[in-house]
């Protein structure tokens, strides 16, 4: 089966063609030039920069692959979670290729995409698992207990980790998107220098906080200055990545614990962090569990991910109307 997968969920242009789990072509057009002034994401020109870098990646995508629009089997498209404007431009492509060559059209649900981009790796064998999903606009706590099923066991009460990655960074002068620079920098300093909070470490339940982290980090980075201290930016990004990577590994253990299973999967952009792919493959290595992280080109948004798992829903006979719509606030479930 010969899919086309279309992601436009936020600030990248992704168009891929996969036949079963193999990936014939995986292209993106990012936006990160175009935002980085701003320091972060802005919805009308992101779905602008969408409109026009769709054609020219359809093409080159089924080029690379070696196929034209005849041969596909279906066609996939992020539905949802994201910007709604952005959304749409990817829906309204989806949707006259399907048209076009009478395929079946199929909404995917795009952190369903983060989770199952594991499968191009590491193979069908996913479930039972328990899934920690890290991007820009969610961090939350999966059990997958069979395939296309989803139990959210716990997520952010307020910021995702993407979120405080990119307020720290632009804090510290540090650029657009935040999540790269400061994994760069940590690398050169102390994740012990600072103890920051680890907020909601010992909640009890599997929900993540991260406003007060980032609130600590200006206020650690004020009363500094006003010492007349200069802040080591290297120990700064170092302890403040590790505060977040030590209650998300954590509790990722914990919820393995409670519920018995003994397969670990990440996704979302964050997962790209280096620091956390160390932490949670060490962790799962010593309690005898087996870890599968995407590599970092299939952690960022992309669509391979998305034809993947519309393939897999498209096997099941699942089947999109032609009247979908986009849904910036999709649950996965």
């Amino acid at each position: 089966m010969k899919v086309l997968g279309i992601e436009t969920s936020c600030d990248e242009t992704g168009v891929a063609v996969v036949e079963d789990e193999t990936v014939l072509a995986n292209l993106l057009a990012s936006q990160v030039q175009l935002h980085e002034r701003f320091g972060g994401v802005v919805p009308e020109l992101a779905s602008r920069a969408h409109v026009e870098a769709l054609t020219p990646l359809l093409d080159a995508a089924l080029e690379q692959a070696g196929i034209g629009f005849g041969d596909l089997d279906g066609v996939a498209v992020t539905a949802g979670p994201g910007l709604v404007g952005a959304l749409l431009v990817g829906i309204a492509a989806a949707k006259s290729v399907a048209l076009a060559t009478s395929r079946p059209l199929i909404g995917v649900n795009h952190l369903e995409g983060h989770i199952l981009a594991n499968a191009v790796e590491h193979g069908r064998d996913l479930v039972p698992a328990v899934c920690l999903v890290v991007s820009g606009g969610h961090t939350m706590l999966v059990h997958m207990p069979e395939p296309h099923r989803y139990e959210i066991l716990g997520q952010t009460v307020d910021d995702a980790a993407g979120e405080a990655f990119d307020k720290v960074a632009r804090f510290l002068g540090l650029g657009f998107p935040g999540g790269p620079a400061v994994d760069r920098l940590a690398r050169h300093g102390d994740p012990n220098a600072i103890r920051f909070p680890r907020a909601m470490a010992d909640s009890g339940d599997y929900d993540f906080s991260l406003s007060g982290l980032k609130t600590a980090v200006l206020r650690h980075v004020k009363a500094e200055r006003d010492a007349g201290r200069e802040v080591d930016a290297a120990d700064l990004a170092a302890s403040f990545q590790e505060a977040i990577v030590d209650v998300q590994v954590s509790k990722t253990m914990q919820a393995v614990r409670d519920l018995g299973v003994e397969s670990i999967l990440l996704g979302g952009g964050v997962v790209a962090n280096s620091r956390l792919r160390e932490r949670i493959d060490k962790a799962g290595a010593e309690a005898g569990l087996r870890v599968m992280i995407p590599s970092v080109q299939l952690c960022t948004d992309n669509g391979a991910m998305i034809a993947l798992a519309g393939a897999w829903r498209l096997e099941r006979g699942e089947r999109s109307s032609l009247a979908i719509g986009a849904d910036p606030s999709m649950e996965l479930r």
